[in-house]
């Protein structure tokens, strides 16, 4: 296992997190680890939406490893508590530590005008423009799974299953998987409507592509909205390359879900 000698810290923009990166920066430092643009080890301290911004700059580099101070609520993407920064650097230091390997999910939009290429951590939610009841066709391996007519479909990783997922009452899944889920938002099922009323999950080497009755679309990216006019298709799937996340050696992914979700 490579030792780890170079640090960047990606910063919440906020007191807690800017007085948390202090301490951090400091530890560090006085344990031999220097702060460089040129890293082997990326930490975001914040909350869960610090750890996709840090990897998003980062351009999603699957040579670094990643790691989250929760500085922020919830935190389940976030690795290290503030109580325990000390033996996490003690741990880093020894090489003390596991790498879990996290699936990319890699998405192209294709409007009349233009394509578009661009990566998630957690998910794509694809909705109508002006967020009215969005019609499209949803195909797996180009076989047709539906004819979707509701407010959107949210199609999240792995990671993100326990994110914006979950919220829409999607299925939670390990990280192992590197799976991609389609999970419905207010789906209409009537009479003359016919649609999925539970998520589906698929394994890594499919692709999935959504094509609009209407081409006007709002495309949320990690929780970034984006408009596409015009839309033709949207195809998404796992990619091939991988992150690596830097996990304490006694994570459990069980253990995780009852901390955050349960107690």
């Amino acid at each position: 296992m490579k030792s780890i000698k170079t640090f960047k810290l990606f910063i919440n923009d906020n007191q807690k997190s800017l007085d948390v990166s202090k301490i951090v920066r400091k530890k560090l430092q006085d344990n031999g680890f220097v702060e460089s643009e040129e890293y082997d080890l990326a930490i975001a301290i914040g909350g869960d939406g610090s750890f996709l911004r840090m990897v998003k700059r980062a351009n999603f580099n699957s040579e670094v490893l990643y790691v989250g101070i929760n500085a922020g609520t919830l935190g389940f993407a976030q690795e290290v508590n503030l109580s325990n920064i000390d033996e996490f650097i003690q741990n880093i230091k020894e090489n003390k530590y596991r790498v879990e390997m996290v699936g990319i999910q890699k998405t192209k939009v294709v409007t009349k005008n233009e394509t578009s290429i661009f990566y998630s951590l957690n998910e794509i939610a694809i909705r109508d423009k002006e967020l009215n009841t969005v019609v499209l066709n949803i195909l797996i391996d180009d076989v047709e799974l539906e004819e979707y007519h509701g407010d959107g479909i949210l199609i999240a990783t792995s990671f993100g299953s326990t994110a914006y997922n979950l919220s829409f009452g999607g299925s939670i899944i390990y990280n192992d998987f590197h799976t991609l889920q389609i999970t419905p938002i207010a789906p209409l099922n009537n009479k003359a409507y016919r649609s999925l009323l539970n998520s589906l999950v698929l394994p890594e080497d499919k692709t999935i592509k959504v094509i609009p009755r209407l081409g006007n679309l709002l495309i949320a990216v990690d929780g970034e909205n984006k408009i596409y006019d015009n839309v033709s298709y949207i195809e998404t799937s796992v990619e091939d390359k991988k992150i690596k996340c830097l996990r304490n050696l006694d994570y459990n992914f069980s253990k995780k879900i009852n901390e955050k979700f349960l107690k």
